[in-house]
């Protein structure tokens, strides 16, 4: 989650921040000295930090609630397509945004702020960030969805929390220096909100492939690393720039390509595109397959009687842990002979 607000910091949602803390700093006069820029700037970013941890525990406590009812497949299927949906605005076929007569509300609220003070400072790190998440909407949904379906409420407002840290190191250092660090905007930090889109294209997969065929789920993954290919190569970059970039494209093509074979051979892993498992390798595994508890109850008694342990597989298609078991645990010549 830091990784991903440090990347969102470097997207053109990140800018309108920028000029509201270098005034604040400016409020402060000629003679601001390192430490108080700092301190402005710190404040700030916890203000900010705040509104994004709130809703971090929130949204936990209410998937704590239907975590559960987030297990059946449509919910998936409901929530890999809105990953899609977002990482297409991240791309900019469309754009996402709150509507613009709350964001002018909230642009004025943050406006009658004193700047300098350390609670006014804060109070406009904390409508900032309301202003921004019209702009970064589809990491923060994105980020928001995948927190639902945890239940963890300190680690949904700790994860949300180091998102927040991560959008808000790059204004430390801008604050810190009094704008003398300012980056320039261009291309690349369309680059970078593209990529993001990228990442998200590879959630919805990652979802989507619970419930369809390991070798479908390698097509499924090639996806994300396709986009990535277009988005660096296309990138608009001089020099150094334009090397790495292209060779990360060539990087994530080639894989993808390495995924397409695999699929088509019958691989079952996304790292190893090129190996193919061997046929019924969990056969020598007996299971009595039991759908209710008399079927259960029966089957136990059946080994005490014997004199044989019952170990009790619970299974579903979306279920990650039970295809890892049956890739790796099942297969493992030391648990078929048990």
């Amino acid at each position: 989650f830091f990784g991903l607000g440090l990347l969102l910091s470097f997207t053109p949602c990140m800018l309108p921040m920028v000029p509201i803390l270098s005034g604040l700093i400016a409020g402060q006069g000629s003679k601001v000295t390192t430490g108080r820029a700092f301190s402005l700037s710190l404040t700030y970013v916890l203000g900010m930090s705040l509104t994004y941890t709130i809703a971090g525990a929130a949204f936990a406590a209410a998937g704590k609630q239907v975590q559960a009812v987030f297990q059946q497949p449509w919910i998936i299927l409901v929530f890999a397509a809105m990953f899609i949906a977002l990482a297409l605005s991240m791309f900019g076929f469309y754009t996402l945004q709150v509507p613009a007569a709350i964001q002018t509300r909230l642009s004025s609220s943050s406006n009658r702020q004193q700047a300098g003070t350390f609670g006014g400072v804060a109070i406009m790190g904390a409508l900032s960030a309301l202003i921004v998440t019209a702009c970064v909407a589809p990491a923060l949904v994105g980020a928001l969805l995948v927190i639902s379906q945890g239940g963890d409420v300190l680690r949904g407002a700790v994860a949300l929390f180091a998102m927040s840290l991560g959008m808000g190191a790059p204004l430390l250092i801008i604050g810190t220096s009094a704008g003398k660090l300012l980056p320039k905007a261009g291309p690349w930090m369309d680059t970078v909100k593209q990529l993001v889109g990228a990442l998200m294209l590879g959630v919805a997969a990652w979802m989507i492939a619970r419930l369809v065929s390991d070798r479908f789920a390698l097509l499924l993954y090639a996806i994300p690393l396709v986009a990535a290919f277009i988005v660096l190569w296309r990138a608009q970059h001089q020099g150094a720039a334009r090397v790495l970039g292209r060779t990360a494209a060539v990087a994530a093509g080639l894989y993808a390509v390495l995924l397409g074979v695999g699929a088509t051979r019958g691989a079952a892993d996304p790292l190893h595109p090129l190996s193919v498992p061997a046929p019924a390798a969990a056969a020598d595994v007996a299971f009595a397959r039991v759908s209710n508890l008399s079927e259960l109850d029966h089957a136990v008694s059946a080994a005490a009687a014997q004199g044989r342990a019952v170990m009790l597989d619970f299974y579903a298609d979306w279920c990650t842990s039970c295809k890892e078991m049956e890739r790796y645990t099942f297969t493992n010549p030391q648990v078929r002979q048990t």
